[in-house]
């Protein structure tokens, strides 16, 4: 069996569900909770599947990006005028409604992109293993109810 590691990381960010019959079509809020499980079936030189200051640094950008913003399909018509009014803090997604489904495949395949550079990069402050692998993301909505990618 494998060994494995999870980093939980905690954003604040909003959606709105264009094709939901209730409620959840207007602009709303989450406390998300994220959990990013990698695995690797060799501890590296320093006994760890990797340092947890690998994903500090690897995920930055992203968490910086996700924090704070809403996340709206693009196909809604209050797209447009969230966007102008907004800029960057609104994440579009492609005739998508982002539901917490939706959010944990972006954070996992954004995340596995992030980990893969890191990885690359050359002169990075911590190692990360070739052996290491991002198996799953989970995104808690609310304190009782998750979803997750993985593969």
């Amino acid at each position: 069996m494998p060994y494995r590691i999870c980093k939980t990381i905690e954003i604040e960010s909003g959606h709105m569900l264009s094709k939901h019959h209730d409620n959840c079509k207007y602009p709303h809020g989450h406390s998300r909770r994220v959990e990013l499980i990698l695995e690797s079936d060799e501890l590296d030189a320093n006994d760890m599947v990797c340092d947890f200051s690998v994903l500090k640094v690897a995920l930055k950008r992203l968490l910086d990006s996700l924090d704070h913003a809403m996340c709206i399909n693009t196909k809604d018509p209050m797209y447009k005028a969230f966007k102008e009014t907004y800029g960057d803090r609104v994440i579009g997604f492609d005739a998508t409604d982002p539901t917490t489904e939706v959010i944990a495949k972006t954070i996992f395949d954004r995340v596995k992109e992030s980990l893969d550079r890191y990885g690359n990069k050359k002169g990075q402050p911590y190692r990360l293993g070739k052996g290491v692998r991002l198996i799953r993301a989970r995104v808690w909505e609310t304190s009782t109810s998750w979803a997750e990618y993985g593969r």
